[in-house]
């Protein structure tokens, strides 16, 4: 049984991986604020607080920790609710902090990093990509905070690899959803073109956000260290619509590459997860946006 850490482990996406972790090892969840002393954590579960921004913290707790394996999940997940320069400061030095200490004991990595990286969701004028379906290997051209702190993120993981020697993986999820619970099949959504144009209609359900942690903390890819990012989104578009139209009733237009998607699939390829992870998306909003699974619980009651 491995020992992992989590950070952000509390928190909505966070407490799936958690809860699917904890099923095969010791995690040990590192957040901001502790549940208290008074909490019982459910099996295989232990808690920690920390600043994550705090180098001499982080150092001391994961030395001290002396994990397996770190799931850093920590970060502000998103720009709107605090000044953007402060979500690039916190975002990019928790990163370097948890991901530098977690190669200084020698630990496996994989982090959230997210497909904000490319710079379409937050851009003025969202661009069209350059192909489609959308390859890990697509530039990355963030110019808002939030992007350019997850760009940051995934060099600090690919320096700690080439440093350590040690295995890292950054995923890139599209709008995160929990089961019973999606926001992307909302009126306001479903309805307006605008609303989800951002990230081309794409969503991913947290199970299978879940799952793909677990997938990459199996697979070895690299027999002495390396780094690796992999796309992380449903198999169709929220929308239920073929892309290629979509595309065209809001853009006018699709990639010159050509729409290089079937039906109503999804704008992101997750081919690169299927080949070196053994990795596909389970859940589909047709199924999980109505089913009753409740949200996982880290203390007992």
């Amino acid at each position: 049984m491995d020992t992992v850490v989590v950070t952000g482990g509390r928190g909505a996406s966070g407490r799936w991986v958690v809860n699917r972790l904890r099923e095969e090892d010791e995690v040990v969840v590192v957040d901001r604020d502790h549940p208290g002393f008074g909490a019982e954590p459910v099996g295989n579960v232990d808690f920690r607080a920390a600043d994550l921004t705090d180098r001499g913290a982080v150092r001391e707790l994961i030395a001290g920790i002396d994990p397996d394996v770190v799931v850093h999940w920590g970060a502000i997940p998103a720009l709107g609710r605090h000044p953007e320069g402060e979500v690039f400061e916190n975002n990019a030095v928790a990163a370097y902090n948890v991901l530098t200490a977690a190669g200084e004991a020698g630990a496996r990595i994989v982090q959230a990093s997210s497909d904000g990286a490319y710079g379409f969701f937050f851009a003025e004028e969202t661009p069209l990509p350059d192909e489609l379906p959308i390859t890990e290997s697509h530039p990355r051209r963030p110019a808002d905070g939030y992007g350019l702190s997850k760009v940051a993120a995934e060099e600090v993981a690919a320096g700690v690899a080439r440093r350590h020697g040690v295995q890292a993986v950054s995923i890139r999820p599209s709008w995160i959803q929990e089961p019973g619970g999606y926001p992307c099949r909302e009126p306001e959504y479903t309805e307006d073109l605008d609303a989800g144009a951002g990230n081309y209609w794409s969503y991913v359900d947290a199970r299978d956000v879940a799952s793909m942690v677990e997938a990459a903390l199996a697979t070895e890819f690299a027999s002495e260290g390396g780094h690796e990012a992999f796309n992380c989104v449903a198999a169709d578009n929220a929308l239920g619509e073929p892309l290629a139209e979509l595309l065209e009733r809001y853009y006018g237009d699709v990639p010159d590459a050509g729409s290089g998607v079937d039906g109503d699939g999804s704008a992101y390829s997750v081919g690169k997860a299927e080949e070196l992870l053994g990795w596909a998306p389970e859940h589909s909003w047709r199924e999980a946006a109505d089913e009753n699974v409740p949200r996982p619980t880290l203390v007992r009651d």
